[in-house]
């Protein structure tokens, strides 16, 4: 089976490119950080607050994740129940970040992502694809953009949603899931030596796609 591990910060547009390529390519998409949001639901309904996330631990035999794929759309079941867009909300964006700092979490969920690689052709997007989850991954792609990029779209995508939010809000959200990320004890989020660094900053969603999807075929001699 073939694999491609796209890593990048939190609005990167790492699920709108990598949905698209996975359509090109016939690939199983595999949203990563869904599950981690899918744990932090489970904390923030256990009224868990993010302080005292190590709180959750006791209880991760209690959290059971799945991922279903209906009419090509994946689908997140927590519990039998399908949350696809409860964990999409800012403050589970958080839950999400705060979740995956734990090892005992990143253990848990490790198993779950593997045998889906090993099962089908996937392009899989999340923090430590590259580095962690798929080390041997045939391509491996960072995508990134700057701060203030990623904050403008996800304003924009929340405000198309009817949330009552400001860019100056979003931006401080992006900038504290930066930091979270990026000076985790376990599996930071970092590019693999390996991975070929992509910037969308300035680029629209169909460049960015056209950008990335060129650095793949190169990759893998298609």
């Amino acid at each position: 089976m073939k694999a491609i591990a796209v890593d990048g910060p939190s609005g990167a547009g790492k699920s709108t490119m990598v949905k698209g390529i996975a359509q090109k390519l016939g690939y199983v998409y595999v949203d990563t950080g869904a599950i981690y949001r899918a744990v932090g639901l489970f904390a923030a309904e256990a009224d868990i607050p993010r302080d005292t996330i190590k709180d959750v631990i006791p209880r991760l035999d209690e959290i059971n994740v799945n991922l279903t794929y209906e009419d090509g759309v994946q689908k997140v079941y927590l519990n039998g129940k399908d949350v696809s867009s409860e964990i999409r909300t800012p403050e589970i964006s958080l839950y999400a970040s705060a979740v995956s700092a734990l090892p005992e979490v990143r253990s848990k969920l490790l198993d779950l992502q593997r045998d889906i690689a090993r099962k089908n052709n996937v392009i899989m997007d999340g923090r430590d694809i590259g580095t962690v989850v798929l080390p041997n991954a045939d391509v491996k792609i960072f995508l990134t953009a700057s701060a203030e990029e990623r904050a403008r779209r996800r304003y924009n995508e929340l405000i198309g949603k009817g949330e009552n939010v400001t860019y100056e809000q979003t931006l401080k959200e992006v900038i504290e899931r930066d930091t979270n990320d990026e000076n985790r004890a376990v599996a930071p989020l970092r590019p693999a030596e390996d991975a070929v660094i992509v910037d969308t900053t300035g680029r629209t969603k169909e460049e960015s796609l056209a950008l990335l999807f060129a650095e793949v075929e190169k990759r893998l001699g298609i």
